[in-house]
């Protein structure tokens, strides 16, 4: 899902560009030293998964996992966003470097929405997760799609069709991310839950902390 150099007007790719760029500055002072590994690693997954696309006119279809970069980087998903954009335009050339911005704010601004929602919404037990995780995923396409068709419509009535079509095409990519991020929040939960920001507890498989000074009983 990226918008190419040229399809909209120079007024809003220069000022997409410059909101990006505060969003990105606050985003990156929410990034903690600690978080920089993950941030690296879900950066990544982002950038991986938009190798395999389907041309849309002046956009693309394939896999955007938003949701999910929200879920593992909470106020820091647009920094992660940001820098995958900026690789896919450089090293493949999705979307163009004046769309920088736009396509930024299209992926980055659901991610940290979509971050939001599901500390908002999961519960404490694995199924509250997984479907936290469902919601969050499919959320993340949709918030997506809708701004790109909100862009699209600023270039004027001969983009309505495509801004249309980019929401109906997207339908099927829902699911999907759906279905992964669920996957990805029901294995992560398991085996690696401060991901999650899961509290431990005795629920989770050696995952109960041990006090101070109290040894193994054999």
């Amino acid at each position: 899902m990226h918008i190419a150099d040229g399809v909209l007007p120079t007024s809003v790719a220069i000022g997409a560009f410059a909101v990006s760029i505060a969003v990105f500055a606050w985003s990156a002072r929410k990034a903690k030293t600690e978080d920089l590994p993950k941030i690296a690693v879900v950066t990544s997954a982002f950038f991986v998964a938009s190798l395999i696309h389907v041309p849309l006119g002046p956009t693309s279809v394939h896999l955007l996992i938003p949701g999910l970069v929200g879920i593992l980087l909470g106020s820091s998903a647009f920094v992660s966003v940001a820098l995958g954009i900026i690789l896919q335009s450089l090293l493949f050339q999705f979307g163009g470097i004046t769309a920088l911005g736009v396509n930024a704010l299209m992926m980055g601004v659901s991610a940290l929405l979509c971050g939001y929602v599901f500390r908002a919404i999961k519960g404490p037990s694995l199924s509250g997760h997984v479907f936290a995780g469902a919601i969050t995923g499919g959320l993340g396409v949709v918030l997506s799609a809708i701004i790109l068709a909100l862009f699209l419509v600023t270039s004027g009535e001969d983009f309505w069709g495509v801004a249309k079509i980019a929401l109906y095409v997207h339908l099927p990519v829902v699911l999907i991310e759906a279905a992964v991020s669920a996957f990805s929040v029901s294995f992560l939960y398991k085996v690696k839950p401060d991901l999650l920001d899961i509290s431990f507890s005795a629920t989770n498989l050696n995952s109960s902390p041990k006090e101070p000074g109290s040894s193994e009983r054999s």
